[in-house]
Protein backbone atom coordinates (compact mmCIF):
# COMPACT_ATOMS: atom_id res chain seq x y z
CA UNK A 1 0.00 0.00 0.00
CA UNK A 2 1.49 3.21 -0.77
CA UNK A 3 2.20 6.07 1.56
CA UNK A 4 -0.05 8.65 2.18
CA UNK A 5 1.69 12.07 0.95
CA UNK A 6 2.42 14.45 4.07
CA UNK A 7 1.05 17.72 3.99
CA UNK A 8 3.72 20.25 4.10
CA UNK A 9 3.85 24.31 4.64
CA UNK A 10 4.65 24.98 1.03
CA UNK A 11 1.75 23.16 0.24
CA UNK A 12 -0.67 24.44 2.30
CA UNK A 13 0.89 28.18 1.21
CA UNK A 14 0.24 27.48 -2.39
CA UNK A 15 -2.95 26.15 -1.72
CA UNK A 16 -4.31 29.10 0.38
CA UNK A 17 -2.46 31.24 -2.51
CA UNK A 18 -4.33 30.08 -5.15
CA UNK A 19 -7.81 30.17 -3.55
CA UNK A 20 -7.32 33.81 -2.59
CA UNK A 21 -6.12 34.63 -6.17
CA UNK A 22 -9.45 32.95 -7.20
CA UNK A 23 -12.28 33.82 -4.69
CA UNK A 24 -10.63 36.36 -2.08
CA UNK A 25 -9.64 36.26 1.38
CA UNK A 26 -12.94 36.11 2.21
CA UNK A 27 -13.26 32.71 0.59
CA UNK A 28 -10.54 31.63 3.32
CA UNK A 29 -11.37 29.13 6.10
CA UNK A 30 -9.43 26.14 7.24
CA UNK A 31 -12.44 23.88 5.70
CA UNK A 32 -11.69 25.85 2.12
CA UNK A 33 -7.98 25.58 2.79
CA UNK A 34 -7.86 21.86 3.23
CA UNK A 35 -10.49 21.38 0.02
CA UNK A 36 -7.97 23.51 -1.90
CA UNK A 37 -4.79 21.16 -0.42
CA UNK A 38 -6.69 17.79 -0.81
CA UNK A 39 -6.07 17.16 3.18
CA UNK A 40 -8.25 17.70 6.17
CA UNK A 41 -8.24 19.87 8.24
CA UNK A 42 -5.90 18.41 10.85
CA UNK A 43 -2.59 18.66 8.78
CA UNK A 44 -3.25 22.88 8.57
CA UNK A 45 -3.14 22.75 12.70
CA UNK A 46 -0.59 20.45 13.01
CA UNK A 47 1.69 22.94 10.61
CA UNK A 48 -0.15 26.64 12.28
CA UNK A 49 -1.20 26.94 15.62
CA UNK A 50 -4.17 29.09 13.72
CA UNK A 51 -5.28 30.40 10.99
CA UNK A 52 -3.43 33.95 11.74
CA UNK A 53 -0.41 32.39 11.36
CA UNK A 54 -0.92 30.92 8.37
CA UNK A 55 -2.01 34.01 7.05
CA UNK A 56 1.23 35.94 7.98
CA UNK A 57 3.04 33.04 5.23
CA UNK A 58 0.17 34.17 2.96
CA UNK A 59 0.71 37.31 3.08
CA UNK A 60 4.88 36.85 2.19
CA UNK A 61 3.83 34.57 -0.27
CA UNK A 62 1.72 37.51 -1.72
CA UNK A 63 4.17 39.99 -1.51
CA UNK A 64 7.17 37.85 -2.82
CA UNK A 65 4.84 37.54 -6.03
CA UNK A 66 3.76 41.71 -6.25
CA UNK A 67 7.25 41.95 -5.89
CA UNK A 68 7.77 39.62 -9.15
CA UNK A 69 5.56 42.49 -11.18
CA UNK A 70 8.73 44.91 -10.73
CA UNK A 71 11.04 42.20 -12.17
CA UNK A 72 9.25 42.50 -15.58
CA UNK A 73 10.22 45.29 -17.97
CA UNK A 74 7.88 47.63 -18.97
CA UNK A 75 8.24 50.79 -21.59
CA UNK A 76 5.64 52.52 -21.30
CA UNK A 77 7.15 56.07 -20.76
CA UNK A 78 10.96 57.32 -20.18
CA UNK A 79 9.07 59.89 -17.75
CA UNK A 80 10.04 58.49 -13.99
CA UNK A 81 7.51 56.68 -12.17
CA UNK A 82 5.25 56.25 -15.03
CA UNK A 83 6.38 52.66 -15.67
CA UNK A 84 6.32 52.22 -11.47
CA UNK A 85 2.47 53.38 -12.03
CA UNK A 86 1.59 51.39 -14.73
CA UNK A 87 3.13 47.76 -12.90
CA UNK A 88 1.37 48.87 -9.89
CA UNK A 89 -2.02 49.75 -11.91
CA UNK A 90 -1.44 46.43 -13.68
CA UNK A 91 -1.08 44.10 -10.55
CA UNK A 92 -4.26 45.67 -9.22
CA UNK A 93 -6.41 45.60 -12.85
CA UNK A 94 -4.70 41.87 -13.38
CA UNK A 95 -5.05 40.43 -9.46
CA UNK A 96 -7.33 42.52 -7.83
CA UNK A 97 -8.11 40.16 -5.12
CA UNK A 98 -3.80 39.91 -3.82
CA UNK A 99 -3.99 43.84 -4.22
CA UNK A 100 -6.71 43.90 -1.75
CA UNK A 101 -4.90 41.80 1.01
CA UNK A 102 -1.29 43.36 0.17
CA UNK A 103 -2.51 47.49 0.17
CA UNK A 104 -6.46 47.30 1.05
CA UNK A 105 -6.95 44.81 3.95
CA UNK A 106 -5.15 44.95 7.57
CA UNK A 107 -1.47 43.83 6.67
CA UNK A 108 -0.38 40.51 8.51
CA UNK A 109 3.06 42.10 8.74
CA UNK A 110 2.29 45.57 9.47
CA UNK A 111 4.99 46.09 5.84
CA UNK A 112 3.68 49.69 4.96
CA UNK A 113 2.35 50.31 1.07
CA UNK A 114 5.79 51.95 0.75
CA UNK A 115 7.71 48.89 1.68
CA UNK A 116 6.08 46.88 -0.63
CA UNK A 117 6.57 48.72 -3.47
CA UNK A 118 10.05 49.61 -2.75
CA UNK A 119 10.94 46.19 -3.06
CA UNK A 120 12.66 45.88 0.12
CA UNK A 121 16.68 46.51 -0.72
CA UNK A 122 16.01 46.66 -4.54
CA UNK A 123 14.53 50.80 -3.59
CA UNK A 124 12.26 50.94 -6.66
CA UNK A 125 11.06 54.31 -5.09
CA UNK A 126 14.44 56.13 -4.34
CA UNK A 127 15.74 55.08 -8.05
CA UNK A 128 12.62 56.51 -9.81
CA UNK A 129 13.15 59.39 -7.73
CA UNK A 130 16.55 59.87 -8.25
CA UNK A 131 15.98 60.21 -12.37
CA UNK A 132 13.58 63.18 -11.59
CA UNK A 133 16.01 66.14 -12.35
CA UNK A 134 15.97 69.15 -9.97
CA UNK A 135 14.59 67.29 -7.37
CA UNK A 136 16.56 66.98 -4.04
CA UNK A 137 17.15 64.26 -1.37
CA UNK A 138 15.63 66.47 1.25
CA UNK A 139 12.13 66.37 -1.23
CA UNK A 140 11.73 62.87 -2.26
CA UNK A 141 9.37 62.79 0.45
CA UNK A 142 6.94 64.78 -0.44
CA UNK A 143 7.35 64.05 -4.48
CA UNK A 144 6.20 60.43 -3.58
CA UNK A 145 3.56 60.79 -1.66
CA UNK A 146 2.37 63.31 -4.42
CA UNK A 147 2.72 60.45 -7.38
CA UNK A 148 1.67 57.56 -4.70
CA UNK A 149 -1.82 59.54 -4.45
CA UNK A 150 -2.24 59.24 -7.89
CA UNK A 151 -1.23 56.07 -8.71
CA UNK A 152 -2.71 54.21 -5.57
CA UNK A 153 -6.25 56.27 -6.18
CA UNK A 154 -5.80 55.64 -10.23
CA UNK A 155 -5.76 51.72 -9.08
CA UNK A 156 -8.25 51.72 -6.45
CA UNK A 157 -10.63 53.23 -9.28
CA UNK A 158 -9.87 50.67 -11.65
CA UNK A 159 -10.19 47.43 -9.68
CA UNK A 160 -13.33 48.95 -8.31
CA UNK A 161 -14.28 49.82 -12.03
CA UNK A 162 -14.87 53.20 -11.53
CA UNK A 163 -12.31 54.42 -14.08
CA UNK A 164 -12.54 52.66 -17.64
CA UNK A 165 -9.81 54.04 -19.38
CA UNK A 166 -7.79 52.31 -21.63
CA UNK A 167 -3.56 51.81 -21.01
CA UNK A 168 -2.63 54.44 -23.48
CA UNK A 169 -5.16 57.13 -21.77
CA UNK A 170 -3.89 56.08 -18.31
CA UNK A 171 -0.27 56.47 -19.35
CA UNK A 172 -1.03 59.68 -20.74
CA UNK A 173 -2.34 60.53 -17.34
CA UNK A 174 0.27 59.69 -15.25
CA UNK A 175 2.31 61.76 -17.43
CA UNK A 176 1.08 64.47 -17.44
CA UNK A 177 0.11 64.41 -13.86
CA UNK A 178 3.63 63.39 -12.99
CA UNK A 179 4.78 66.35 -15.05
CA UNK A 180 2.87 68.69 -12.91
CA UNK A 181 4.25 67.38 -10.02
CA UNK A 182 7.69 67.37 -11.00
CA UNK A 183 8.02 70.00 -13.25
CA UNK A 184 8.40 67.93 -16.72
Amino acid sequence: MPRKQSVTRDMLIDAAFDLVREKGIEELSARHLAERAGCSTQPIFRIYRNMGEMESDLFLRCAEYFGGYFELESNFSVMPFVNFGMTYISFAKNEANLFRILFLNDNKLNKSSYDLVNGGSKNYVINELKRIQGVEPSDYESVFMKVWLVIHGTACMMIRNEFDISEKETVSLLEDMFGKIYGE
